[in-house]
């Protein structure tokens, strides 16, 4: 069953107590009922967190979504309360940790699509919508949609896929005023992120967000925002409708373990092998060139 290939032990650390191992992230709460969310190197594909860790991804990944959530702040506020390690933190923690607000998470990754793809695409070729929303005939991989659309998802514990839901459905869950709350912020928030990777040659195509309840009932951004783990980055130069597009993620990974050089059966009963280690230095210059062409900013 898919999960972790090697799913490793927390670390220890006075006055932090842990509380979950995630695919990426490693979350523990103070002794102020404060989270403490760190970002490690793991990387995943395939539904497998792989036994190969891609050098400095968890910082990129942290300094990333900080940069965006300055972008973002009159939009909506963040979980940020501190990037300054906790007293006994382990010096590899450095950049990678952040210390949040404990928020009411909304059960529910809200996702914005601006152009077709993924599992999107899947729908679209049986019914002609993405998430029961109807969209014109003729779109192919890659096309942009006439407008963004607000396609939600359940979420899904480590090996799972998340699942494709309705917005109905999310009024269902979390009620009409939430939903409702939670399709117009992801749906700004979306907007203004398009327009700065266009800005700067990347194409926004998809991206996915968590949202939290603070105390006083303020809707909050959580978790990581807009980085290539959530969002699919393109280079705006090299678009063209019609098939896979590249990308500034994890495809040197997919396309690897797809390949026979691999000798991996994604179907099979068997865990993903270790990732060579031109695979690791490609995927991990992706990584670095998301970080600064959006940030404008040297990765060191």
């Amino acid at each position: 069953m898919p999960g972790f290939v090697e799913k490793p032990e927390p670390v220890q650390v006075p006055g932090l107590v842990h509380l979950h191992t995630g695919k990426v992230r490693d979350l523990y709460r103070d002794e102020d009922g404060r989270l403490v969310m760190v970002a490690s190197d793991r990387i995943s594909a395939a539904d497998w967190v792989l036994p190969t860790a891609i050098p400095d991804k968890g910082r990129i990944l942290t300094q990333l979504s900080l940069w965006w959530f300055d972008q973002l702040a009159d939009l909506v506020p963040n979980h940020v309360i501190s990037t300054e390690l906790p007293a006994g933190a382990p010096a590899d923690w450095a950049g990678r940790a952040l210390v949040c607000q404990n928020l009411d998470m909304v059960p529910v990754e809200c996702v914005a699509r601006g152009y077709l793809t993924g599992s999107g695409l899947a729908e679209y070729k049986q019914s002609r919508t993405v998430c029961g929303l109807a969209l014109p005939e003729g779109l192919v991989d890659g096309s942009e949609l006439p407008a963004p659309i607000f396609t939600p998802a359940a979420k899904a514990e480590v090996g799972d896929h998340d699942e494709n839901v309705s917005y109905e459905e999310v009024a269902r869950t979390t009620g009409a005023e939430t939903a409702a709350l939670l399709r117009q912020a992801t749906l700004a928030v979306y907007g203004r992120a398009r327009d700065i990777a266009r800005e700067r040659g990347i194409i926004l195509a998809d991206t996915k967000f968590e949202f939290g309840f603070d105390k006083d009932g303020t809707l909050v951004a959580a978790d990581e925002v807009l980085t290539p783990d959530s969002s699919r980055f393109w280079p705006a130069d090299q678009w063209e409708p019609g098939h896979a597009q590249p990308s500034f993620d994890k495809q040197y990974v997919r396309d690897w373990l797809a390949s026979p050089a691999s000798g991996w059966d994604s179907k099979g009963e068997l865990p993903p092998p270790v990732l060579p280690q031109e695979v690791v230095e490609r995927t991990r210059a992706k990584y670095v060139e998301a970080y600064e062409r959006l940030t404008g900013q040297t990765w060191s």
